[in-house]
C-alpha cells in the first residue's frame, strides 16, 4: 500500500515538473515574440566620498504589435547590460489593450504620469500614427495604427511612455461596458 502511495506521488512529482517545463517554454515563446525599442538612454551619478561613480539607465518598450506592450527600465555599469535588465523588466510588465478593428482605440483618454499627461484620440482609417517621441514608440509597439497623441504636460521620455501607456489601459471597449452592466451592445 505504501509503495503503491509513493509511485502515486512520484507520478504527480513528474507531472508538475513537466507542466512547469511546458510553461517556461511557452513563456519564454511569447517573450521571443515581442519587439523592443529603446526609449531613452542616459547615464547616472552618483557621487561619494571617493569620488564619482558612473552608472547608464536605459528604458524599453516591448509589444507584439497586436495588442500587448509594456515597459521596463534597467541600470547597469554598462549600457548593453542595462538595456538586458530593462529588457527583462518590461517583459514582466507586459499588458494587454482595447483596440478597436485592430487598429485604433475606443475613445479618447488622457494618462498621467508625474507631471507629464499624454492625450490619445482614434482617428480614422489611413490617418496613421500621429505622436512624437516615446508616445509613438509605445503606440507602435501596441499594434495600434491609426492614432492622435498629444503630450501635454512635461516632456520627460520615460513618464510621456508611461502615461501613454496609463492611457492605453483606461481604454474600454463597448463590448467591455455592456458586460459590466449586464447588458447587450445593442442595449447601450
Amino acid at each position: 500500500m505504501e509503495n503503491n502511495k509513493e509511485v502515486n506521488n512520484t507520478k504527480e512529482v513528474k507531472e508538475v515538473k513537466e507542466t512547469k517545463k511546458t510553461f517556461r517554454r511557452n513563456n519564454d515563446a511569447k517573450k521571443n515574440l515581442l519587439e523592443e525599442k529603446v526609449i531613452s538612454i542616459s547615464k547616472v551619478t552618483k557621487v561619494t566620498k571617493g569620488g564619482r561613480h558612473f552608472r547608464f539607465k536605459a528604458d524599453v518598450a516591448v509589444g507584439n504589435r497586436k495588442g500587448l506592450v509594456g515597459i521596463g527600465t534597467g541600470k547597469a555599469n554598462e549600457v548593453s547590460e542595462a538595456i538586458k535588465k530593462a529588457i527583462q523588466a518590461a517583459n514582466k510588465n507586459v499588458v494587454k489593450i482595447s483596440l478597436i478593428d485592430n487598429r485604433t482605440v475606443p475613445h479618447d483618454e488622457t494618462g498621467k504620469v508625474g507631471r507629464s499627461v499624454v492625450l490619445i484620440k482614434p482617428a480614422k482609417e489611413g490617418r496613421g500614427i500621429i505622436a512624437g517621441g516615446a508616445a509613438r514608440a509605445v503606440l507602435e509597439l501596441a499594434g495600434v495604427k491609426d492614432i492622435v497623441a498629444k503630450s501635454l504636460g512635461a516632456n520627460t521620455q520615460v513618464n510621456v511612455a508611461k502615461a501613454t501607456l496609463v492611457a492605453l489601459q483606461k481604454q474600454r471597449t463597448p463590448e467591455h461596458i455592456a458586460s459590466l452592466r449586464g447588458k447587450k451592445v445593442e442595449e447601450l
